[in-house]
């Protein structure tokens, strides 16, 4: 019941975007460093997706959050989806990675070394979206014991409608849901694959 309930989050997730964007990408899965000995899956540092899941965020300045799990964080993968979401001559800022290059149609800002970039102006920063995955993270790890990759997509739509949603009313917001919960999910799809 809850697998369908969560099915109809998505309503508040997959917005077009203007004006001043950030992306950046967030890695759901544990740590290696806890898992049993034999548990523990070699190279598996930093951005290797072998045991986990990259998620795509972009969220507009004073506005919505737009969340997509990726396969990886190749080019391919990630070029296409920005290219969806937000519209041309937006403003884009990411951090220096090698999946946001070469978009000629953004005005494109890069953040490249937090530690050592001097800062000379305030707007240039990704702290919203890196907020929002400090959230993400938190609700994914205090509230479900386990997110198998099958489904993140619809706990990380439901973290967006939270997200989007946080200056509803609770009553407001519950009302908003069940005017746009009109999605059919049948049994096959929550079991199978």
């Amino acid at each position: 019941m809850l697998q369908r309930i969560r099915s109809c989050f998505g309503i508040e997730n997959y917005n077009e975007l203007e004006g001043v964007v950030e992306a950046d990408e967030a890695f759901y899965g544990g740590l290696n460093k806890n898992r049993h000995k034999r548990k523990k899956i070699p190279q598996s540092q930093g951005r290797a997706c072998v045991d986990k899941t990259p998620v795509l965020g972009l969220v507009q300045r004073e506005g919505k959050l737009t969340a997509v799990v990726t396969k990886d964080t190749s080019v391919k993968s990630l070029q296409p989806i920005i290219k969806k979401y937000i519209k041309p001559q937006t403003v884009l800022i990411t951090d220096d990675w090698k999946g946001y290059r070469n978009m000629p149609e953004y005005n494109h800002c890069v953040i490249k070394n937090y530690a050592k970039q001097k800062i000379y102006d305030n707007t240039i920063h990704t702290n919203n979206i890196e907020g929002a995955w400090k959230i993400m993270k938190n609700i994914l790890r205090d509230m479900y014991n386990s997110v198998s990759r099958k489904y993140l997509q619809i706990y990380v739509d439901e973290f967006v409608f939270r997200y989007n949603t946080r200056e509803m009313k609770c009553g407001v917001r519950f009302n908003y849901l069940l005017l746009n919960s009109n999605i059919r999910t049948k049994y096959k799809d929550l079991i199978y694959v």
